[in-house]
């Protein structure tokens, strides 16, 4: 019996960590963990820039469209793969705040990231330090369902969005989805709780084996949040 509980216990651990990236251990471990990581993070991700331009930064700037002055928020920054997929394309006074809790990752991203329209900020997702209406564009990669309410950063991050702003934001939708348990929404639900929140024009992108990209448009008159 006493190996039997063992395996259990190792295979909790493995689940846990792995596949769970330790989002049921609290937000500090979350954030220890990525700490731990941010030097080989890059390498983790294996990212195609070509690819990151074309299917993120591409898509983002026909969002931006020809205002004078955007306002971009990308909570949960990590390394800056927001920024470096797009800020390349925009042109004039465009400004990006990137968010990331964890100081590893924020140092490496601040060094890949050395355009002067970058700015940086230690902060969590569920209680941005910025007043509403505040972006253009909100935008948040592959960070929800490590959160302690996915509800409650999606709250905020439409809160900071100003009416007529756009947000894109990743859902999980892989095999290993259902296990990370209270986080993730299944796809054809995900919709229904951006409209939920008050947006509208929610359109679904199959985006990687993961990850669904899920676009939301601010209206004008919000409705009112329920739950």
């Amino acid at each position: 019996m006493l190996w039997i509980v063992a395996a259990l216990l190792v295979a909790l651990a493995v689940w846990e960590l792995w596949v769970c990236e330790g989002a049921h251990l609290g937000r500090g471990f979350v954030v220890a963990m990525y700490d731990l990581a941010a030097r080989r993070y890059d390498s983790i991700k294996d990212f195609d820039w070509d690819w990151e331009r074309r299917f993120l930064g591409e898509p983002l700037a026909r969002a931006i469209g020809a205002l004078a002055s955007p306002m971009i928020l990308d909570v949960g920054a990590g390394t800056g793969r927001t920024g470096r997929a797009l800020l390349p394309l925009l042109s004039g006074d465009a400004l990006l705040a990137s968010v990331e809790p964890s100081h590893r990752m924020q140092a490496i991203g601040t060094r890949l990231l050395p355009d002067p329209r970058s700015g940086w900020l230690r902060a969590w997702a569920d209680s941005l330090p910025f007043r509403e209406d505040a972006f253009d564009v909100v935008v948040s990669l592959e960070m929800l369902e490590f959160t302690p309410s996915p509800r409650r950063a999606l709250e905020e991050m439409i809160r900071v969005l100003r009416p007529g702003g756009w947000l894109l934001t990743t859902n999980r939708v892989g095999n290993q989805a259902p296990w990370i348990l209270g986080r993730t929404t299944p796809r054809r639900q995900f919709p229904a709780l951006l409209e939920e929140l008050g947006m509208d024009q929610v359109e679904t992108v199959v985006w990687q084996v993961e990850y669904d990209l899920n676009w939301a448009h601010k209206p004008h008159a919000v409705q009112a949040i329920r739950g």
